[in-house]
């Protein structure tokens, strides 16, 4: 009933204070904390399906990414466009150990609250639209909607992008990288789960550059021109943020990392482009 009571006065916001409204922010960030523990605990009960399916999929070599660069150079082989078919057959030749007591028990807990983060984000941006709604206009109100909608949608294709790209090159680099024989790959569970969150959660960040361009448009720091303008400079920070992501010396993975990153630039370009003309038309 208190929950309820929160949300009856947050709709009112001439009726609020100041501690009325850190009132109702306190009740949205309950519910998005609650949705988001919810989905850890259902996630928690399913170890075999969020460990062996999800997170360690990128180490078995039938996984989807591997198989698809298989594919992939056999294919380039065929048109004569590789020399050898097999070059972009990948396959694991570490394995991971769990050195504390309660490292796989504490590992499990981290990553069902990264999933619970993850499948829950739209929820929570929802809550955070009803938080801000009643000081919004209309024609805002219809533009946080499409906030929502576009900031879920590309926080959720960069995890994605990350899982099934970023993670497997990286993954495989690192894990058969040795500067000696005599030293044998065996790495620690948290150190694998740190990689991979890490770069899935980062990469979901990136993803949300139209987003932020959209709004720093609207307060004057950015333009279409100044966008078009150092966009040379702009390709040469995505290489090298590809050539970082992806150490694999081979340039194709490089350029498959680079290529939706430059394709989130130029987006962003006609995002900036559309917020000035929607900005020159309301002041005609």
């Amino acid at each position: 009933m208190a929950l309820f009571g929160l949300y009856k006065r947050s709709t009112d916001p001439n009726a609020l204070s100041f501690w009325g409204h850190i009132d109702a922010l306190r009740g949205h960030l309950f519910r998005s904390a609650l949705v988001v523990v919810v989905i850890a605990v259902i996630l928690f009960c399913y170890p075999e399906f969020l460990f062996d399916t999800v997170i360690l999929g990128p180490m078995k070599s039938d996984f989807l990414t591997y198989r698809a660069f298989c594919h992939l150079g056999h294919w380039l082989e065929l048109k004569g466009l590789f020399s050898d078919g097999n070059a972009l057959c990948f396959g694991q030749t570490f394995k991971l150990q769990s050195l504390g007591l309660a490292d796989q028990f504490t590992s499990l807990m981290w990553v069902a609250i990264i999933g619970g983060l993850i499948v829950g984000s739209p929820y929570v941006l929802w809550e955070v639209w009803r938080f801000i709604k009643p000081a919004l206009k209309h024609k805002e109100k219809k533009a946080s909607v499409g906030f929502i909608i576009s900031s879920s949608f590309l926080f959720i294709a960069g995890v994605l992008f990350s899982y099934y790209v970023i993670v497997p090159l990286m993954v495989n680099f690192l894990g058969n990288y040795r500067v000696s024989s005599m030293v044998e790959n065996n790495f620690t569970l948290d150190s694998y789960i740190s990689t991979v969150t890490t770069l899935s959660l980062a990469t979901g960040l990136i993803f949300e550059l139209p987003v932020l361009v959209y709004f720093l448009t609207k307060f004057g720091l950015m333009s279409p021109e100044f966008m078009r303008k150092y966009r040379k400079h702009a390709v040469v920070v995505i290489l090298v943020v590809a050539a970082v992501i992806t150490p694999s010396p081979d340039v194709t993975s490089q350029l498959l990392v680079a290529f939706p990153l430059y394709f989130l630039y130029e987006a962003s370009i006609f995002v900036s482009y559309f917020v000035i003309k929607k900005k020159e038309k309301v002041n005609s």
